[in-house]
Parts: C-alpha cells; structure tokens; sequence
C-alpha cells in the first residue's frame, strides 16, 4: 500500500486577481506557498483572525499601493472587476493583463 499524502490544492494562481474579504482590496497573486512560510511572531502580530497554517497563502501585490503583503486563502475571493491594478512593483513580474488574468514576464537569461 501506499502513503495516502494530504496535498492542498490552491484555488489561485500567480497572475490572478483576488479581492481580499476582510480588507476589501484588490491586489494580484505574484506566488503561492502550499501552507504558512513566515514566522510564528509575524503570524501572532498581523494575522489577527489565525487563519490556518496548513492551508495555501499568497503573496499579493496591493492595487492602489506601493505594498505587497501575505495572506492566507480563506481571506481571499476571486476579483470580479478584472481591470488592471496599479502597484510599482507589478512589472517586475507581469508583462499584460489578458482576459483578466496578469502574464508572467519572460525569464531573462
């Protein structure tokens, strides 16, 4: 018999769009960690409503900001507006929105 493995799977991807429940901002997904990356002190100070640390969280690039921040996926819905979002960091990962989706940049060699 083999080892059954308990794999979450992610409901987004890099390039999507989200709209944050709680906070209400929009923002694009720039990576995805299958559970909690960050440290026990940064999860007690700023995840104040101790969203699971064995489910996905993303790192997220805030419209209307300069900031990216870290979220769990319970706090996250699809975003329904699907227009562009404006942060200074967007095009160090993201060369065009299409169809409501952000595409990555080529990797340069």
């Amino acid at each position: 018999m083999g080892t059954v493995t308990n794999i979450t799977k992610a409901k987004f991807s890099v390039g999507d769009l989200i709209h944050h429940r709680l906070f209400g901002y929009r923002g694009v997904i720039t990576d995805v960690d299958r559970n909690f990356q960050l440290t026990d002190d940064w999860y007690e100070q700023v995840a104040k409503s101790r969203p699971p640390k064995n489910k996905p969280w993303y790192n997220v690039l805030v419209h209307g900001s300069i900031h990216s921040t870290y979220v769990a996926e319970q706090n996250l819905m699809p975003d329904d507006i699907l227009e562009p979002i404006s942060n200074p960091q967007l095009k160090q990962f993201f060369s065009t929105l299409e169809n409501g989706r952000y595409i990555r940049n080529k990797p340069m060699n």
